[in-house]
C-alpha cells in the first residue's frame, strides 16, 4: 500500500496501479548534491577516452535491456512498445554519435595570442561539476537519458530528477544506470514530486538542464538565480505548419496528421497549427480528415501494436483540452472530427475556422488536437506562424525547395523541417532547441554536448619578452609606436597600412612642449608639473 512518501506506478490505459517507489525527503536534497560533488573530481579527471569506454559499455547495456525498458514504458505511459522503442533508439543513436566525436570536441585547442607573439593561448572545455537534469513525462526515457549521458560524457556528475508521473520508467533507468559499477557512483536518480525538484534546485548544483513548461522554467530559473546557477531549458512549443499551393497535398496532409497525433499529441514539437494557402485549403482539410479517421486508438502490451494513439497520460491535460475546445467553439471554431472520450483515451480532433484570439492557438495543448487556418498567401502564413510566444520548431510544405527554404528562413523557430514532420528531432547531429518562450540551450549536435562544459582559457609563456610588442605597449612613452603598429596590423586599406609603416620608420623629434604632464613623486608626496 502506498504511503505518503511513495509514488505510485499508474497505467493510464487500464487504470492499473502496478507498483510504487520511495520518494526522497526534500530535506535530503543538499546531501544528494554534496555526495555527487564529493566524487566529481574522480570522474572529471578521467581522460575523455576513458569516459567514452565506460559509456560505450553503457550503450551495450541499453541495447540488451531494450525489451525490459519498452515493457515498463508501455505500462507506465500507455504508449506502444514501438513508440517506447523509438526513445531507446534515439538515446543509443545520439550517444553513439557523441562517443565518436567527444575526443575531438572536448580536447584542449590552441588559439591565436594576438599581438603577444611570444605566448601560447589555449581553450579547454571543462565540466561544470554537478549537473541537475529535470525531465518530463511525455518521453520519459529519452528526454532524461540524453542530457544525463551528454553531461556525464562531458565530465560532470549528474542528479536526475524525473517526472513523478512516470516513476516506473525512472526506476528502470536507475536500474540500468546502476548496473554498470564504473558509472553507478557518478549518477543518482532522485524520485519525488515538484517539492523535491525545488529542493534540489535550491541546493545549488553547478548547472541545471530542464525540460518542462514555461511556468516551470520560470520558477526554476528564478530559484537558480539565487545561487547564480546557469540553466538550459526546453520549455515546449506551438509548432506551425505552412502548406503552400505547390505542395504535394496528400503527403503534406498525411505527415501533418502523423506529426500532430504522434504520442497522442503529447509532444513539444507536435504540429499544433496549420496555415494553408486558400487555393488548396478545402482539399487539404478533406485529406486531413480522411487520414485522421483511419487512425486506430487503443492499448496493448504486445510488442506489435496496431494503435497509433494511446491514452492521455496526465489527467490534468483532459481539463486543459476541454477548456481550449470550449473556448474555440465559443469564438466560432468548428470541430470536424473526434473528441470522443473513453477514460483517458481521446479521439483526435480536427478544428477549422480557428483564429488567433483562441486559447487553442496561444497555449500548448499536449493532446490530440489540430487546428487548420486558411491564409491568402505565404506572406500571411509567415506572419501568423510568427504570431506566437513560442518558437521551438515547425515545417514548410512545397515542391519548390528553393521557395520552401526561403519561407522556412523567415519562420521564427529554433529548427524547421521542409516536407516532413518531426524528422529534425531524430537527427542527432542537428542542434535542437527553441527561442522565445520555448527556452534556450540546445540538445543534439556539438552544441548539445558542449553546453555541459564551461570554457577555460590559459595563456602560457616564460616571463614577458622585452621585444614583444604587447610588452612594450604596457610601458609608458610609446603612444606613437602604438598608433603605427595599430595601423600596420589592422588598417582596412593599403594606404592606411602604408602610413602606419612610414610613421614607424620616420624619425620623430617633435616634442609636445605645450602639453602639460603631472608627475607624482613618492619621496616628497608632492605633485610636480612639467611644462
Amino acid at each position: 500500500m502506498k504511503t505518503i512518501n511513495q509514488l505510485s506506478f499508474n497505467n493510464p490505459a487500464t487504470g492499473e496501479v502496478f507498483g510504487e517507489v520511495d520518494a526522497l525527503d526534500p530535506e535530503k536534497a543538499p546531501d544528494v548534491i554534496a555526495e555527487l560533488r564529493a566524487c566529481t573530481s574522480l570522474w572529471s579527471s578521467k581522460p575523455v577516452k576513458e569516459r567514452v569506454r565506460i559509456l560505450r559499455k553503457f550503450q551495450h547495456l541499453m541495447l540488451d535491456s531494450a525489451d525490459e525498458i519498452t515493457a515498463v514504458m508501455n505500462r507506465d505511459t500507455g504508449k506502444s512498445r514501438q513508440d517506447a522503442l523509438a526513445e531507446v533508439l534515439m538515446t543509443v543513436l545520439t550517444l553513439d554519435k557523441y562517443l565518436k566525436h567527444a575526443p575531438q570536441w572536448l580536447k584542449k585547442r590552441r588559439v591565436s595570442s594576438g599581438i603577444f607573439v611570444f605566448k601560447q593561448s589555449y581553450v579547454e572545455p571543462k565540466p561544470y561539476g554537478v549537473v541537475l537534469v529535470i525531465s518530463p513525462w511525455n518521453y520519459p526515457f529519452y528526454l532524461a537519458m540524453n542530457p544525463v549521458l551528454a553531461a556525464l560524457l562531458a565530465g560532470n556528475t549528474v542528479v536526475l530528477k524525473p517526472s513523478d508521473l512516470t516513476s516506473a520508467t525512472s526506476v528502470v533507468m536507475e536500474k540500468v544506470l546502476h548496473s554498470l559499477p564504473e558509472l553507478a557512483q557518478f549518477v543518482r536518480v532522485v524520485h519525488g514530486e515538484g517539492n523535491v525538484g525545488a529542493a534540489l534546485v535550491a541546493a545549488a548544483p553547478d548547472y541545471i538542464y530542464l525540460t518542462g513548461s514555461p511556468q516551470t522554467g520560470r520558477s526554476v530559473m528564478k530559484a537558480a538565480a539565487e545561487n547564480m546557477v546557469p540553466v538550459a531549458s526546453e520549455l515546449g512549443g506551438k509548432d506551425p505548419v505552412i502548406v503552400l499551393e505547390d505542395a504535394d497535398l496528400s503527403q503534406a496532409a498525411y505527415w501533418t496528421v502523423n506529426g500532430a497525433f504522434y504520442n497522442t499529441g503529447q509532444t513539444c514539437i507536435a504540429a499544433s497549427r496549420v496555415y494553408v494557402v486558400e487555393d488548396v485549403y478545402d482539399q487539404f482539410v478533406d485529406l486531413v480528415v480522411e487520414f485522421t479517421k483511419i487512425l486506430k486508438i487503443g492499448y496493448t502490451a504486445r510488442k506489435e501494436s496496431p494503435y497509433y494513439l494511446g491514452p492521455i497520460k496526465d489527467k490534468r491535460q483532459l481539463g486543459i483540452l476541454d477548456r481550449h475546445l470550449k473556448d474555440a467553439e465559443a469564438k466560432g471554431a468548428r470541430l470536424l472530427t473526434g473528441n470522443k472520450r473513453d477514460g483517458q483515451f481521446v479521439s483526435p480532433v480536427i478544428v477549422v475556422d480557428a483564429t488567433h484570439d483562441m486559447l487553442l492557438l496561444k497555449e500548448e495543448v499536449f493532446g490530440p488536437v489540430l487546428p487548420i487556418i486558411k491564409v491568402k498567401d505565404e506572406g500571411e502564413a509567415i506572419h501568423l506562424a510568427n504570431d506566437s510566444d513560442f518558437g521551438l520548431s515547425g515545417s514548410v510544405w512545397s515542391n519548390n525547395l528553393q521557395r520552401a527554404q526561403r519561407v522556412a528562413g523567415r519562420v521564427e523557430t529554433g529548427t524547421i523541417t521542409i516536407n516532413d514532420s518531426l524528422a529534425h528531432f531524430a537527427i542527432p547531429m542537428l542542434p535542437f532547441g527553441g527561442i522565445k518562450q520555448s527556452g534556450y540551450g540546445r540538445t543534439h549536435g556539438k552544441e548539445g554536448l558542449m553546453q555541459f562544459t564551461r570554457t577555460f582559457g590559459m595563456v602560457v609563456s616564460k616571463p614577458p619578452h622585452p621585444l614583444d610588442i604587447a610588452v612594450i605597449m604596457r610601458k609608458p612613452g610609446h603612444y606613437g609606436l602604438g598608433i603605427s603598429i595599430m595601423k600596420i596590423l589592422f588598417g582596412t586599406t593599403l594606404r592606411q597600412r602604408l602610413l602606419g609603416f612610414l610613421n614607424l620608420i620616420k624619425k620623430n623629434n617633435e616634442e609636445d612642449i605645450e602639453e602639460q604632464s603631472i608627475e607624482f613623486s613618492p619621496d616628497n608626496e608632492r605633485l610636480s608639473i612639467d611644462r
